[in-house]
């Protein structure tokens, strides 16, 4: 309210339509740019000021919001998802959406998302690379075990993808030549991926425990189920904790149940599954170390806790135990496996 234009933005690979209300005036602005940050800001600097800018995050990354933010420019990055659009309206135009994002930005209605630094920008690149690497791998192995269950083949010795597992896949032989080349081939890809990931693996080992992610990982690795991949995967991609509490983190990472209410009636559904999927899977995923007891802290575990203050430490011993107790309360109640493990990678996510 206090600005005098608002900007509303619809950016593009190729192009940005910029459209812009002078309030004081009514008059309106277009323009079609190139998706240049400095020609995107110096055609905002040459209306009439002060001026505040919006747009919906995207694909194009946070490079114009960094740019507007250093020039002194209130620039409020939107959810995509959090905007409602009326039901009638059935016309959808790059220069009527701008249109809706300058009126909304000026009667304070859009709801903004974090613009995270570069240096987390770039350590989450780093462990989505990771998790890439990882879907890789299983599609590659997939492959490699269709290929020879085609030919009814099947391995029966125990756990797949262990040493023995390997040494009997490359045990195999076949007369064709044909499907030898293609199951090197295959053979070759499941060992690329396992290269990759084993070397992103060390790469995110040495910047989780340098500066600035030092402390938190060393902090969110006390807790049973969450090593130096979970630990430094949260970090990055939560960025900025204080934004939340206990209460507050799980609707922000999806993990709490949809609900379609009216009137007396009340049905809630499966989690909404919204925000951040990468640190909802981790949760998740260490939410299940939480099911079956254990005898105590492993070796790793105590060498973790030496490392921190005796508050951190005892709050992560509340958490192990609070957390082995809210499974056992689920599945004393009947609940499937896999809803126990939703719940408790909520209450997870409060104790991180």
């Amino acid at each position: 309210m206090f600005e005098r234009t608002s900007v509303g933005l619809d950016v593009h690979a190729r192009s940005v339509v910029a459209e812009a209300v002078d309030w004081q005036t009514g008059q309106v602005f277009s323009q079609r740019l190139v998706p240049a940050s400095e020609e995107v800001l110096g055609w905002v600097r040459r209306l009439p000021g002060p001026a505040a800018v919006s747009y919906e995050a995207g694909p194009t990354g946070f490079g114009l919001a960094r740019a507007f933010a250093a020039a002194g420019v209130r620039c409020v990055l939107v959810a995509p998802s959090k905007l409602e659009r009326p039901g009638g309206d059935r016309v959808k135009t790059d220069r009527r959406d701008a249109r809706r994002l300058a009126h909304l930005l000026h009667i304070g209605e859009l709801p903004a998302v974090r613009v995270p630094t570069v240096a987390e920008e770039h350590a989450r690149d780093l462990v989505r690379a990771r998790e890439d690497t990882r879907g890789d791998l299983m599609r590659a192995r997939h492959r490699v075990s269709k290929l020879l269950l085609r030919q009814g083949i099947v391995y029966t010795g125990g756990t797949a993808w262990t040493v023995v597992h390997h040494q009997w896949l490359h045990a195999q032989h076949f007369d064709s030549p044909d499907l030898r080349i293609a199951y090197r081939e295959a053979l070759d890809a499941v060992a690329c991926c396992v290269d990759r990931r084993d070397r992103l693996d060390t790469a995110i080992e040495q910047t989780a425990h340098a500066d600035p992610w030092a402390g938190t990982v060393a902090r969110l690795e006390c807790v049973p189920g969450i090593a130096t991949l979970t630990a430094f995967g949260l970090t990055v991609e939560i960025g900025d904790w204080h934004r939340f509490t206990g209460a507050t983190i799980g609707a922000y990472l999806g993990l709490t149940p949809s609900e379609f209410s009216s009137g007396s009636s009340r049905s809630q559904r499966p989690i909404t599954k919204a925000g951040n999927t990468h640190a909802r899977r981790l949760l998740v995923q260490a939410a299940w170390h939480h099911r079956r007891p254990t005898s105590g802290p492993s070796r790793t575990l105590r060498a973790r806790r030496a490392a921190v203050s005796p508050a951190i430490r005892a709050r992560a011993r509340a958490a192990d135990t609070r957390l082995h107790h809210r499974w056992i309360a689920l599945e004393a109640r009947n609940k499937r496996p896999t809803v126990a493990a939703v719940a408790t990678a909520r209450e997870l996510a409060g104790w991180c």
